[in-house]
């Protein structure tokens, strides 16, 4: 059984203290840019484009392009002329900030221990800092970014950690994997509060030895204590449920941007071609996806909310790939068409009372149901799909034909 290992960064693996690295990090922002932007201007903008980084749910914008979309407007100059500058900030300036950050008595061996287990193990950091940025701040803990899994950054996320979403971006990266997952983190607002109320179980990394007593006792220590926890650990206890609401919307909502990222690890000519047979090409997924969310899920939803004994039949969507020549598609344009219908559901499902969860349906396949189980297996059929599309593009990439 293969464990999903999530681990948090700053002050997990790496002793960051924010309080003193970030006004350093902002500092020397400012001042290479100190030529081409107002220093008055800069820490305005830098902290504008934060908030909004962090307040974002909109699954069609990546964190990057939110803040963007104010950072430079609020500099009153274009990206095109800072971009080299920014670059080179993070090419030459940003590495001497590790100076104001300290390994993690463990990190290391903790990392080295998980990987030679085989588990899966991703660097789960909130997306708020470039690519270039994250990887040093790993390099600073002693660790090498290219033996993980995954790892978090703006350019790729659409959610920050606040958001039960992200968590759920995180796992459909990684190809919704089965089996047990485990959150690592230091801060019980933003690493471990929104990973449980995506269902997943976590650990709470903290100076103290896990021999004190309390509910927490169990899951709760330094980073050798996790290390003991596991090696001890039922693992099947570690699987996940994904059965709540809130579970079940952060899942809808994180597809569109992991099919998004998905689909931008495989060369546009091969979005079409098929391992085999019997498997789909990832357009054919993604077009699935779209014709699915309009033509079976919002008529379903529209079901359950107007008819009194609403009876949800469940078409056979699977022949539509060939009969609907996915295979012919503009990639793009149904990448798009998906995400504005999956939007348009979110907003629907989001503004509705709790009560209407909980109203009665028959469902086809499944015989007595309710609202809220029957948009769960809508859920449940987006994981099946993000697994079937990053098994593609994996076999893809190990038969080396891209």
């Amino acid at each position: 059984m293969i464990l999903t290992l999530l681990l948090d960064l700053d002050d997990t693996l790496l002793n960051t203290n924010m309080d003193a690295f970030v006004p350093a990090y902002f500092q020397a922002l400012a001042k290479h840019l100190g030529g081409r932007v107002r220093p008055e201007a800069m820490l305005p903008a830098l902290m504008s484009g934060t908030q909004l980084m962090l307040a974002s749910n909109d699954p069609s914008r990546t964190l990057q392009e939110v803040f963007e979309a104010d950072f430079y407007p609020k500099l009153g100059v274009p990206k095109s002329e800072l971009n080299d500058l920014i670059e080179d900030f993070y090419d030459n300036v940003f590495p001497s900030l590790g100076s104001v950050t300290k390994k993690r008595a463990g990190a290391v061996e903790l990392v080295e221990w998980a990987l030679a287990k085989g588990y899966r193990v991703a660097i789960a950091t909130d997306p708020l800092f470039p690519r270039k940025a994250t990887y040093h701040r790993i390099r600073w803990a002693g660790l090498e970014p290219e033996r993980f899994d995954l790892i978090s950054s703006f350019e790729t996320f659409h959610f920050s950690k606040s958001h039960p979403a992200y968590f759920a971006e995180v796992l459909g990266r990684l190809g919704w994997p089965d089996g047990p997952v485990l959150m690592v983190g230091n801060d019980v607002e933003r690493d471990l509060a929104p990973a449980q109320r995506l269902g997943l179980m976590t650990y709470h990394i903290d100076a103290e030895s896990a021999s004190r007593s309390g509910p927490e006792a169990g899951r709760r220590g330094n980073l050798h204590d996790l290390r003991s926890w596991l090696e001890s650990a039922d693992l099947p206890s570690l699987e996940p449920s994904f059965k709540t609401k809130e579970a079940i919307l952060a899942i809808m909502a994180s597809t569109p941007g992991v099919m998004k990222s998905l689909m931008s690890d495989l060369p546009q000519a091969s979005w079409s071609d098929e391992p085999s047979s019997d498997d789909w090409a990832v357009i054919e997924v993604l077009c699935h996806l779209r014709d699915t969310e309009t033509e079976v899920h919002q008529l379903q939803i529209k079901t359950l909310l107007e008819e009194t004994r609403p009876f949800i039949p469940r078409p056979d969507a699977g022949v539509w790939a060939k009969q609907r020549k996915y295979l012919n598609e503009d990639g793009f344009a149904a990448l798009r068409a998906f995400t504005s219908a999956r939007i348009e559901t979110l907003n629907r499902l989001n503004d509705l009372p709790d009560d209407s969860w909980k109203r009665p349906a028959r469902h086809a396949i499944f015989g007595p149901t309710n609202f809220r189980e029957v948009i769960g297996f809508m859920a449940d059929h987006d994981r099946l799909h993000v697994q079937q599309a990053w098994n593609t593009i994996k076999s893809l990439q190990s038969s080396a034909r891209i």
